[in-house]
């Protein structure tokens, strides 16, 4: 344990699997915490780590080293008495218990604060789940490519003459895991000061919903829907998305209005800051077809290492 990593000393049990769970408390391992990675004895271990196409021998695949650097590993029959009795002795000895699991089986193999607390009443008991414990989809799984779908990423995401496309990326998964390693740091933060812990719920489904941000602020409040746009096109900012140039495709942001006339300037067009048309955001959003196509028959001419000093 290196102490002067800032979370040294919080030592944490996650029964956790795949993506989204065990990439949030790599987050915490990695900034110091001992993970202690709870693994099914009758699968083989954790699912990850069969996960290929790439291995470094058996049941050791680069997928599941990519989500769980710096953890401690054993395996543990959780619904055997012996399991849950060595289970109990672990927990005296943490600050927090992690799951990933089905939302309603927490409560089936006694990972909660009402079934721990009478082992440690500071214990923190974190889940992460499809759709959280309550309600009528408690029992669902869940994956980031579905939650994608359900949240509406694919109608924002590929060209607009295209079918509707996820990230190139589990997003979802990333994003939940990196909410849930806040969340039980937080509530960790708050056991320690009041000397009584708690458990806390992060959802893939919620995670989804809550990135959306201004996209559902401008829906909710103005009904404005934001569709697909050309070349992954920011949909008010000018210039912001993909233009060709002599030897291939390059992604030029202008996300401040200081930008633009020093993109101009390097171009060796200073006196496109100066186009009525061009000057502000709004100008250039209101003439976009006409700024793009002046914007790439400049950089058609350019290659993509051209040294721009914004």
């Amino acid at each position: 344990m290196n102490s002067a990593l800032p979370l040294a000393g919080l030592k944490i049990l996650a029964i956790e699997q795949y993506g989204a769970g065990p990439f949030g408390t790599q987050h915490l391992a990695d900034l110091g915490a001992e993970v202690i990675k709870i693994e099914n004895p009758h699968e083989g271990g954790e699912v990850g780590r069969f996960v290929g196409p790439h291995f470094f021998g058996d049941r050791n695949s680069h997928f599941y080293q990519a989500f769980n650097r710096n953890k401690k590993s054993m395996c543990l029959d959780l619904k055997s008495p012996d399991g849950q009795s060595t289970l109990r002795e672990l927990v005296k000895t943490v600050d927090a218990v992690f799951d990933n699991l089905r939302g309603d089986l927490p409560a089936k193999l006694g990972l909660t604060y009402d079934d721990l607390k009478d082992v440690n009443v500071r214990l923190v008991c974190a889940h992460l789940s499809a759709y959280g414990r309550q309600g009528p989809r408690a029992a669902w799984p869940g994956y980031d490519y579905l939650m994608q779908a359900e949240a509406g990423y694919l109608s924002l995401t590929g060209e607009p003459d295209g079918p509707p496309a996820r990230f190139g990326l589990s997003i979802i998964d990333l994003m939940t895991g990196t909410t849930a390693a806040l969340a039980l740091v937080s509530a960790v933060l708050g056991a320690r000061a009041t000397g009584k812990g708690r458990d806390i719920d992060v959802s893939l489904y919620d995670v989804a919903m809550h990135n959306l941000a201004y996209v559902a602020t401008w829906y909710l409040n103005g009904h404005h829907t934001t569709k697909r746009l050309p070349r992954s096109a920011h949909p008010s900012l000018v210039p912001s998305q993909l233009y060709k140039t002599e030897d291939g495709w390059i992604f030029i942001m202008c996300n401040k209005e200081k930008f633009w006339p020093i993109l101009a300037r390097e171009l060796g067009h200073p006196e496109l800051a100066d186009d009525p048309e061009f000057r502000t955001f709004a100008d250039r959003l209101k003439n976009k077809q006409r700024f793009d196509e002046v914007l790439e028959s400049i950089l058609r001419k350019t290659n993509r290492s051209m040294d721009v000093g914004v």
